[in-house]
């Protein structure tokens, strides 16, 4: 059975082990390979601290107490955007690929904003075997694509598509208009 909470400085391990895993298999997630243990502790460092301040939530999907995926919501915009987050750092390892486990944690990243008072998620992903058969599957909406936006893992550049989906008041207001 599949579990999801937020994840504190006690996994940084684990989410250290996803994240260089992500990377060797090619996975568009802001870093180049090979991605060292230090960069990976390092990262997560940060962003566990950034969680512990309520800037971002870490989510962790369990398969009993394995650690099999991952989504970040960040919460810290600018001050002229209060009212939306962003979905970063989509990891789920491939033996768990497929099983619906990115589709609860984003629906579970959704639910934490609207109860933030979040009315706007977005979120890019790359081109190039990124996952965006996945985010279309679950509402969001492609703003745009930009070409050549950054570097594939293992090299050569790959483009960016750029989404958006309205929650909470906004979705519900949508709905009773229609």
């Amino acid at each position: 059975m599949i579990t999801i909470t937020s994840l504190g400085a006690a996994h940084r391990d684990p989410l250290g082990d996803m994240l260089i895993e992500a990377v060797t298999r090619g996975a568009s997630v802001s870093f180049m390979h090979p991605v060292s243990r230090e960069t990976a502790d390092g990262f997560w460092d940060r962003a566990l601290a950034a969680a512990a301040r309520d800037e971002r939530v870490i989510l962790g999907a369990f398969d009993g107490q394995a650690l099999v995926g991952t989504v970040t919501l960040l919460l810290d915009c600018a001050d002229n955007q209060p009212h939306r987050a962003e979905i970063a750092k989509m990891i789920t390892r491939l033996s768990h690929r497929g099983r619906g486990i990115a589709t609860a944690l984003l629906r579970e990243a959704e639910r934490l904003a609207v109860q933030r008072s979040r009315t706007l998620l977005v979120l890019d992903t790359a081109t190039d075997g990124g996952a965006a058969p996945l985010y279309e599957a679950v509402g969001f909406n492609l703003a745009g694509v930009i070409p050549d936006y950054a570097y594939k893992p293992h090299g050569g550049l790959s483009g960016t598509a750029f989404y958006w989906k309205r929650i909470g008041v906004h979705e519900n207001a949508m709905a009773a208009a229609v």
